[in-house]
């Protein structure tokens, strides 16, 4: 069986990036190639933003070829020609049985064998909480991508229905699964705690690690933490929010409402983080919070749970599918329904033990391994089919 799959969305492993559609690509395309069978060949095509040192490492593995889609300097003068007339052309050539896009959208032009993955549909429901530019992709490129794949891939069960609901396929033509998880890899104490030092978090923090944009409803964490702060007292006395992500689409309005708070000195922005700052802010943290308006999956409360993690979120979407029952769930739009959940959490020690062994335990049920042979079976099946 010939697999290609496009990894033009793939983050560049060398650098440890690590999100979103990236992410998934790049732990997907890794857990396939162990259990490729005899016979298969996995062709991975990239374009010129990767290294190709990433690209050698690959093609070391005997049933896996790299290529780089042609022309890839034009790109940006003929955006559409190039993604959809000159990358169909080129997996064409290739006489893959089965092609896989993971990013949403098919060629316009791939007439073979075809797998998507949807990771999100939340712009068809919320089109104020995304840049206008994006709204060809959303009308015309990932409908048809949907309603020509054979197999559409969603990664929960609220991202199948949503697919189901929102583009009337067949049911029997969407698979849901599930994303993995990677446990947290060991820091010395001693770096953990410079790394607290140099961002001026103390040992008391709630952590939430997310784009900084108005889905992710951080104006109402800002102000369900003053509620709580002013509930506990002096119990909650040098208890820090820390918020951990790059700035997103219209994130302007999300700092003038922590300027405004009336605990603005406890809130600490810091940033984008590395793989290693994000180690130490998860391994220290006094519970992770998440009350995000929609996610398609929400890797980031099962990469808290973990860690060990208490975890706070969102009763909305595919968050308490990911959260399971070792989360706390809160209403996103009530900000009495969130204080409440952190006053709860944050005033039980014995809460929090018994969320973190829980959490461990729900998080260990989500595998990459698990995710690439449940993928392989949708290639298999396609294969199969005449």
């Amino acid at each position: 069986m010939k697999i290609g799959i496009d990894c033009r969305t793939m983050l560049n492993p060398a650098l440890g990036e690590r999100a979103g559609v990236g992410h998934y690509t790049k732990e997907l395309v890794d857990h396939l190639i162990p259990i490729l069978k005899k016979g298969d060949e996995l062709v991975l095509f990239f374009d010129q933003r990767m290294p190709d040192a990433v690209l050698t490492t690959y093609a070391k593995h005997k049933q896996v070829r790299v290529k780089r889609f042609p022309l890839a300097k034009y790109k940006k003068y003929l955006p559409f020609g190039y993604s959809h007339v000159v990358v169909a052309q080129a997996l064409a050539r290739e006489k893959l049985d089965v092609f896989h896009a993971p990013a949403y959208i098919i060629p316009y032009q791939y007439k073979g064998k075809s797998v998507v993955t949807i990771h999100d549909l939340a712009i068809y429901a919320h089109p104020e909480w995304f840049p206008s530019k994006q709204k060809f992709s959303t009308d015309v490129l990932v409908p048809r991508s949907i309603k020509k794949s054979e197999r559409v891939i969603a990664v929960s069960q609220a991202t199948a229905r949503s697919v189901l609901k929102q583009f009337r396929v067949l049911a029997s033509g969407v698979v849901t699964i599930y994303e993995g998880v990677n446990t947290q890899p060991k820091i010395f104490a001693a770096t953990a705690k410079r790394i607290l030092e140099e961002k001026s978090i103390g040992k008391k923090y709630l952590l939430f690690i997310g784009t900084i944009e108005p889905r992710k409803n951080i104006d109402q964490l800002i102000k369900a933490f003053d509620q709580a702060m002013h509930t506990l007292g002096e119990s909650g006395d040098d208890v820090q929010l820390v918020l951990a992500g790059g700035k997103g689409w219209n994130h302007e309005g999300i700092f003038r409402t922590i300027a405004n708070a009336d605990y603005s000195t406890r809130v600490r922005y810091v940033g984008y983080i590395s793989d290693e700052e994000k180690t130490a802010l998860l391994k220290n943290a006094m519970l992770f919070v998440f009350p995000s308006l929609w996610e398609g999956f929400g890797l980031p409360v099962l990469e808290a749970q973990a860690a060990g993690i208490p975890v706070i979120t969102s009763n909305v979407s595919s968050l308490p599918e990911v959260g399971g029952r070792a989360a706390v769930y809160c209403d996103p739009k009530s900000v009495t329904s969130l204080s409440k959940a952190l006053v709860s959490v944050i005033r039980s020690k014995a809460k929090r033990t018994a969320m973190s062994a829980a959490g461990k335990k729900h998080a260990a049920t989500f595998s990459w391994t698990r995710c690439a042979k449940e993928t392989y079976q949708v290639y298999k099946e396609l294969y199969a089919q005449e």
